[in-house]
């Protein structure tokens, strides 16, 4: 069974109803800003466990992962091997 296809604890809901309020607890939050690109990383924790919000705003409009905690060092793992690759792979010059 996928993570999606697990039943939840708060029932079914119909499509576009509101979600029930869940007790979030901010542990850590920053910002930074790149280009014209904000991002906000809001770790939290609630019932169902600890994650990572990563949250992108430009100009208004927001586009947010979330990440669980237990995924957290595989993911950091990834995006270090990306910083790398994109240190040591010349980039493409300009036509």
């Amino acid at each position: 069974m996928i993570s999606n296809e697990r039943p939840s604890p708060f029932g079914r809901r119909p499509y576009g109803a509101p979600k029930a309020p869940t007790n979030e607890e901010t542990l850590k939050a920053d910002k930074i800003q790149v280009e014209r690109k904000t991002f906000l990383l809001t770790l939290k924790e609630n019932p169902r466990g600890r994650f990572l919000r990563i949250t992108e705003d430009v100009a208004g409009r927001r586009d947010t992962i979330i990440i669980p905690a237990t995924g957290l060092d595989a993911f950091k793992k990834l995006f270090d091997e990306m910083v790398k690759a994109a240190n040591e792979i010349p980039a493409k010059p300009e036509p």
